[in-house]
């Protein structure tokens, strides 16, 4: 059944279960903020078309779920939001906002589009390279996100870490077999790893004067 969600489009892609911080600045984005926190305290991602407006009738998006909010002192915001469930955009409607409105319904995977044991096993295999490189890559502390064990949460969460090209990222959004999802998961990663790997090289060598250990440390007089 179709409802009414307020409309944020963007030139990015938020997938279930994913983080996006956003910087909340114009005038009609700052109403629909306020609209939302006086609400549910969600409102739609969708790709933006040529002109910064709303796409066509049919185009995948996902709810944006309010997480945190620090509003500053100019009246712009900071906010987190963490991606919920998957919608289909049925229409634009005249709502009287300054933003824009519409009418959307939930999107789930087909049922019988599960992917193979070897599919997975290959996708949880090249995540956990991954994550690992870009730990290295970074510094971080923190470790990355493990798949979840449900097929269709582990692309999910995968396809929100992996970068690639928007339209990619848009058709495992918008694709409704989990196999699909997953099989262009296998194509975007090997590259990915390839250029981490060297990434990690350079950082590493960096890190080390170019040397294949560290330089003590020398006490001044």
């Amino acid at each position: 059944m179709a409802t009414r969600l307020p409309l944020f489009p963007l030139a990015v892609v938020l997938f279930p279960g994913a983080i996006l911080p956003l910087h909340i600045f114009e005038p009609r984005y700052r109403r629909l903020l306020a609209d939302c926190l006086q609400g549910d305290g969600r409102f739609g991602i969708l790709p933006v078309s040529p002109g910064g407006t709303v796409p066509p009738a049919g185009t995948i998006g996902c709810v944006a779920e309010i997480a945190q909010v620090q509003p500053l002192p100019d009246g712009r915001s900071n906010i987190i939001t963490r991606g919920g469930e998957r919608v289909r955009l049925v229409a634009v409607v005249d709502a009287g906002t300054p933003y824009y409105m519409g009418e959307v319904e939930p999107v789930l995977d087909d049922a019988g589009s599960a992917p193979g044991a070897d599919q997975l096993a290959a996708l949880r295999a090249l995540h956990a390279r991954y994550a690992e490189l870009l730990q290295r890559v970074t510094d971080r502390v923190a470790e990355v996100a493990a798949l979840p064990d449900d097929p269709v949460e582990a692309s999910f969460v995968a396809a929100g870490l992996v970068e690639c090209e928007l339209p990619r990222k848009q058709r495992m959004l918008a694709t409704r077999s989990t196999a699909e999802r997953v099989g262009l998961l296998l194509q975007v990663y090997p590259p990915l790893i390839a250029a981490l790997e060297d990434a990690v090289t350079v950082h590493e060598r960096a890190r080390t004067n170019g040397k294949g250990h560290h330089h003590p440390d020398i006490d001044g007089p």
